[in-house]
């Protein structure tokens, strides 16, 4: 008996995703825990594995929006046998498409599959109603189009890919036309090319506007000197990476720094909620990581619990289920302050935006050289610049400045976290 695949929930306030990429075609047979798809939703992306062995079947295909818990193909359990032969049909057909100078002239009804004249490009194809619209809607040669559903028919998923790689709009030719020499307007277009908003985006998109709309956002800024930190970390990098199995990094200096100095300024590490104000006793920092399909903030949790080590394991193991498409929905709630590193791209100077509903953020830059006085002497030393963005509706800006400032002396001073003095 076949085992429906199904769109598992990732919760309770997710209702929908979108079938972002099957990693098999419809007939392949696939293992056990096998990745089999991707589920994109408004908040995170997911790698679905099969359950069992056995054929796969595609009922739903890429591209296409599902319900949580919608059964999107089948797996037979039962083996190969009964699907290798659905597949002989079809490469019989395609020899005489493939080498027309050595096969002798295939039949009639060959060339009506392999070549079929560009006059009656949608009447060839048993296309899906959705499918037909998008072809119609594109203004699209079906012909153009590579499928990959069963019989090679086209799927929403292969107009959508054939969409992304082509420009949008632009019907393909059938036949070569000539191209207006000097034409500014249809060079324009031919640039041109439009996407649809994945849902991680959209939600991205939604979440910075409404951090704009409803907060009073502003932004104190500091510069660090990186030479201690950077010396310790020289120095201990391979002890520490034997002992514990991780890299040390920046990060972990900077996570612990925010979590002594939000004990001192708790209003930072707290909400707004209607007319009240929700004081957290724990700090739950947000990590900001960049990925191909957007931007996501997975949270260490009780963070002033953890040491160097167990921060900095925590940050490579979100990035890992990042790269893999297993981070879940749990893994991005619940922070209660949020640390993002633009540095890591180059960035000198930037005001992060609220991670809603966060009252503060923490930016960080690249480190550069720069002449800093010391003293009374001028000096090389390595700085960054930090930003702190904050809500001034539940924080001052004696608080957001003291706050910063000790960042500073932590970071500065890394004994000091130890000490926590």
């Amino acid at each position: 008996m076949a085992v429906e695949i199904k769109v598992p929930g990732v919760g309770e306030s997710v209702q929908e995703a979108v079938l972002a990429e099957w990693f098999k075609q419809d007939g392949d047979p696939v293992e056990k825990d096998e990745p089999l798809f991707v589920i994109e939703t408004d908040k995170v992306t997911l790698e679905v594995v099969a359950e069992t062995a056995g054929i796969l079947k595609i009922l739903v295909q890429a591209g296409e929006t599902v319900a949580i818990g919608a059964v999107v193909g089948t797996i037979d359990p039962s083996g190969q046998a009964a699907a290798i032969p659905s597949k002989k049909p079809e490469a019989a057909a395609e020899p005489p498409e493939m080498t027309p100078p050595i096969a002798p002239p295939p039949e009639p009804s060959v060339p009506a599959v392999a070549s079929p004249p560009p006059s009656d490009g949608l009447s060839r194809f048993d296309l899906a109603p959705s499918v037909r619209r998008l072809v119609a809607e594109k203004n699209l040669d079906p012909a153009s189009i590579p499928g990959t559903g069963p019989g090679g028919r086209i799927s929403k998923g292969d107009v959508l890919l054939y969409l992304e790689k082509a420009p949008a709009g632009i019907p393909e030719p059938v036949e070569a036309q000539p191209v207006c020499d000097g034409s500014a307007l249809a060079n324009d277009v031919a640039l041109e090319v439009r996407k649809p908003m994945t849902p991680i985006r959209r939600r991205i998109a939604e979440r910075l506007l409404q951090s704009k709309q409803n907060s009073a956002m502003l932004t104190t800024f500091n510069e660090i000197d990186m030479l201690q930190a950077m010396t310790i970390r020289g120095r201990y990098k391979e002890p520490f990476l034997k002992k514990h199995g991780v890299s040390l990094g920046f990060m972990s200096f900077f996570i612990k720094a925010c979590v002594e100095a939000l004990k001192e300024i708790p209003e930072i590490n707290a909400f707004i909620e209607g007319d009240d104000i929700i004081y957290h006793n724990y700090q739950h920092i947000g990590v900001a990581i960049g990925s191909d399909r957007g931007l996501v903030v997975p949270v260490i949790r009780h963070a002033e619990k953890l040491s160097f080590a167990e921060v900095e394991d925590a940050i490579v193991r979100y990035v890992k289920k990042i790269k893999d498409n297993r981070l879940e929905l749990a893994d991005l709630e619940g922070g209660t302050f949020t640390v993002s590193n633009g540095g890591v791209y180059g960035s000198l100077l930037s005001t992060p935006i609220l991670n809603m509903p966060q009252s503060g953020i923490l930016g960080m830059h690249k480190i550069e050289k720069r002449p800093v006085v010391i003293g009374d002497e001028i000096v090389i030393r390595p700085m960054m610049y930090v930003a702190l963005s904050y809500d001034h509706r539940i924080v001052d800006g004696k608080g957001a400045v003291t706050f910063l400032k000790r960042v500073k002396e932590f970071v500065e001073n890394p004994e000091r976290i130890l000490l926590e003095v």
